[in-house]
């Protein structure tokens, strides 16, 4: 469920919101922050897939050795899909691109979203200053703590803290310094308290956020 990453074995590091799919526009953001493939580190919120135009080319991004992923909500749907072979509920969410696909990329395609059963839940950040929590869409427990259990569908589909925080409920989540979240569409990115939601929904057209952490 969780995974650490240590910061110091990175230049630079940023967290980017749910691609679904748009790897142009991501592909245009590393070029705007001079992204080094060599030294430099990107960390998804999850939802690579769906709804954009480029799903297979997002979902390749785990193979790069500068690119790491919490799962998203959208790849526990396709694995459902695949695992029971009933994908109605991962179709009418934007699923339909992988029937689409010829044989043979949809065999390719089949194994790596395979390989995302593989992804953490939870991904612990350390730089130099700080530690870092980034899931989905929400750590549900009002303290964190490493290896700690927490609910796996609330973590992947849980919009409850957010509610809170925008009708002026929330609160910190004790454990570490900062929480970046994706999961739910909003015009502009924002932060509530020490909790950081960064899914400005690009494959609605709006802007690609993308947030040097490090």
């Amino acid at each position: 469920m969780y995974q650490r990453i240590e910061g110091e074995n990175w230049r630079q590091v940023f967290i980017v919101g749910d691609l679904h799919g748009c790897l142009s526009e991501f592909s245009s953001q590393l070029r705007r922050q001079h992204f080094d493939y060599h030294q430099d580190l990107v960390i998804s919120v999850g939802d690579l897939i769906d709804r954009g135009a480029n799903s297979p080319g997002c979902l390749a991004l785990l193979a790069s050795n500068w690119f790491k992923a919490v799962k998203g909500n959208h790849e526990a749907m396709a694995l459902a899909a695949l695992d029971e072979g009933e994908g109605m509920l991962w179709q009418m969410n934007g699923g339909s691109w992988y029937h689409a696909l010829s044989e043979p990329l949809q065999h390719s395609v089949r194994r790596a979203l395979l390989q995302c059963r593989d992804l953490p839940l939870v991904i612990e950040l350390r730089t130099h200053h700080k530690t870092l929590v980034i899931a989905h869409a929400d750590y549900p427990a009002a303290h964190y703590r490493w290896n700690q259990p927490v609910d796996e569908h609330l973590l992947l589909w849980s919009r409850e803290r957010l509610t809170q925080n925008l009708q002026g409920q929330g609160a910190v989540i004790d454990g570490a310094d900062e929480f970046y979240f994706g999961h739910t569409p909003l015009k502009e990115a924002s932060h509530f308290y020490n909790q950081y939601y960064i899914d400005t929904g690009a494959v609605f057209g709006n802007k690609l956020t993308m947030v040097q952490v490090q």
